[in-house]
């Protein structure tokens, strides 16, 4: 090749040039592996959890990661059969990996928040949305009676989180939950914005519900409650 090379300054250039078409390529294949991984100790420990307390007949289910988790769902809504199957940290592939069991019950109602540690995580929202795609495909199928609403990611607070990577993530929260009304729309399901109840004027977390930038307050679960009742969705 050396020889050729050298022989016919043309063929030269042609390597140069695939060698340089062929690198931003390798580089992308590099920057393009997604952290999906789901399961960890806190999560195995929720599932076990969530085994010995089997979600009541004609349920409403709160669904999500830590913001849901935390939220006092049953003593908010007394009377009222519910199951909170939140987990701290979950991804949309997580929910997917664990949504028959919860479709198994047949609930009544799945109120689904999901995504904010998919966009910490860099994970490209046609994959976010991707996932949503299955969740939806599976209710359907396995539970046709159950209603699923699509709660709108909660933005953050810049000036409270303490993690870099969370930081300046507002912009895609804001792109996500545009793509969630859609695709609610699309599937003919009830999309909840709840950022007039926990966005200040200028897109942040209101600071009054804000527990450290992400999560939200114990106040904050009854406001949210109450706009839920107030729209009729519960």
């Amino acid at each position: 090749m050396r020889k050729n090379a050298l022989r016919f300054p043309g063929l030269r250039w042609l390597v140069v040039v695939t060698l340089c078409t062929l690198l931003p390529l390798g580089a992308f294949a590099q920057t393009a592996k997604i952290d999906s991984n789901y399961v960890n100790s806190h999560y195995e420990l929720r599932m076990k959890e969530f085994s010995a307390q089997p979600i009541p007949k004609n349920a409403v289910v709160f669904l999500g990661n830590s913001i849901t988790a935390r939220g006092k769902w049953a003593e908010l809504l007394p009377g009222v059969p519910v199951a909170n199957r939140g987990i701290g940290g979950d991804i949309t592939h997580g929910v997917l990996a664990r949504l028959d069991a919860i479709l198994a019950a047949k609930p009544k109602k799945i109120f689904l928040l999901i995504g904010i540690n998919d966009l910490s995580r860099r994970i490209p929202e046609s994959i976010i949305l991707q996932n949503y795609e299955r969740l939806v495909r599976r209710v359907k199928q396995q539970s046709p009676k159950t209603k699923l609403y699509v709660q709108s990611v909660l933005p953050l607070l810049d000036d409270m989180l303490k993690p870099d990577y969370l930081k300046n993530l507002n912009p895609a929260v804001t792109s996500l939950n545009t793509q969630l009304q859609a695709f609610a729309k699309k599937h003919k399901l009830t999309y909840i914005n709840l950022h007039p109840v926990f966005a200040d004027a200028s897109g942040q977390l209101k600071k009054e519900y804000s527990l450290d930038g992400i999560h939200v307050t114990d106040a904050a679960y009854p406001v949210w409650v109450q706009y839920l009742k107030e729209k009729k969705y519960l």
